[in-house]
């Protein structure tokens, strides 16, 4: 299973519409119940741009990266020259926009065994191989679950 950075990101905003259901998956993975949880280390990156383009200093940049690298359970898999050339080929073959989308994918496709992303970005939904799971939808299912018991 993988995350993708809009989810990381929206948990560490003031406010973000995507909030309530990137801390409902992050306490999960946090408690250990999806095992370990692959991100992409360009996950950095696209953090840092976003960041940038939102008037956030250099310091609260390096205090959100801290935070979300310290989540338990998270693991932060490298980028190689093999990701790379895999990435520029996803973006070709499937017509992505996003070098970011295209690492999360390749990543994806990778290193997951599963093949499965956590993310509202359908673009995902394109590519032969990867499964996408909107965080909103598994917030609903939880919260249909605990209201059933």
């Amino acid at each position: 299973m993988m995350i993708e950075t809009e989810v990381l990101y929206a948990h560490i905003k003031t406010e973000d519409w995507l909030k309530p259901a990137a801390e409902n998956l992050l306490r999960e993975i946090s408690q250990g119940k999806h095992g370990k949880v692959l991100v992409s280390k360009e996950f950095l990156h696209e953090l840092y741009y976003v960041s940038k383009e939102e008037g956030t200093s250099l310091d609260e940049y390096i205090q959100r990266a801290a935070a979300l690298t310290s989540i338990p359970n998270l693991v932060f898999q490298p980028i190689t020259v093999e990701i790379d050339l895999l990435a520029l080929t996803v973006m070709r073959q499937y017509g992505l926009t996003s070098l970011f989308d295209a690492y999360h994918a390749a990543k994806c496709l990778n290193a997951d065994p599963d093949h499965h992303i956590y993310s509202t970005d359908q673009i995902y939904d394109k590519i032969p191989g990867i499964t996408r799971t909107d965080p909103r939808d598994f917030t609903t299912k939880v919260v249909k679950n605990i209201n059933s018991e």
